[in-house]
């Protein structure tokens, strides 16, 4: 697919898109491409694959493997230099704003500056901030993430409008994979008024009640990556999501 930041800032103009992140580390290439197919008849509007660990292994025939049976965006959601590979349609290129380590801010991304060139992946510049409890989580723990507190959402605010400065078009918000708690609606109703970025929101979000008050603060795009790998009705539950979604948007 061409141009997908158009297609998913058009597409959400509408209504709440709902993105699954596939971990390619917690899922066998045979499986892959069933589970894409599975996703995509739920409702999905895009996949996204990445992880923080050991990600990079195998990832291109696995991206081949999902886009065989699928015909939604496939976009990269890197979590290092080893996540940038052909095939994707697009890539989150994120930076890690707030990371204690400036190589998770711009050092990883001028590595894979130019690969992505090379390759001619999409490039989707997003600043990425998680919160707590996100240095938990495997995310935080590897990105070396000084989270931003729950109740300090002007924190997070003031990360939104220098990213917004400083050109980046969209943000991803999430307090980590398998999170106890998820980003906090105020934040993404503040950064929804006060920005023209994209919100990507994520982590943590457990039930149909958490995903609609965060369409409903904002959310351009709703992502669920642990509640899909522990779905035992993988179909069912993501067309359950995606109703959710659309009837939060009709409430807006």
């Amino acid at each position: 697919m061409k141009n997908v930041e158009k297609y998913l800032k058009d597409r959400s103009m509408e209504r709440t898109l709902l993105a699954t992140l596939i971990d390619p580390a917690n899922v066998s290439i045979d499986y892959l491409g069933n589970l894409a197919s599975d996703l995509e008849e739920g409702g999905a509007d895009l996949i996204l694959v990445g992880g923080s660990i050991a990600a990079g292994a195998d990832l291109e025939r696995k991206i081949l493997a999902i886009k065989s049976k699928t015909t939604i965006p496939v976009v990269l959601f890197p979590g290092n230099v080893d996540g940038v590979v052909p095939g994707a349609d697009a890539i989150l290129f994120m930076s890690l704003l707030n990371s204690g380590n400036p190589y998770w801010i711009i050092q990883a991304q001028a590595l894979a500056a130019p690969k992505v060139k090379k390759l001619g992946i999409e490039p989707i510049p997003t600043a990425y901030l998680i919160f707590e409890p996100g240095h938990a989580t495997a995310a935080g723990w590897v990105g070396w993430v000084n989270p931003i507190p729950r109740r300090k959402p002007e924190i997070a605010i003031a990360y939104a409008l220098a990213a917004e400065m400083l050109g980046m078009r969209w943000i991803y918000l999430e307090a980590g994979s398998g999170a106890e708690k998820p980003v906090p609606t105020e934040v993404i109703r503040s950064i929804a008024s006060l920005t023209n970025l994209g919100l990507i929101v994520g982590g943590g979000l457990r039930t149909h009640e958490q995903i609609s008050e965060r369409a409903k603060a904002g959310a351009n795009i709703v992502v669920i990556g642990t509640k899909i790998e522990e779905s035992k009705g993988i179909r069912s539950e993501i067309r359950a999501i995606s109703t959710v979604l659309k009837e939060a948007s009709k409430d807006l």
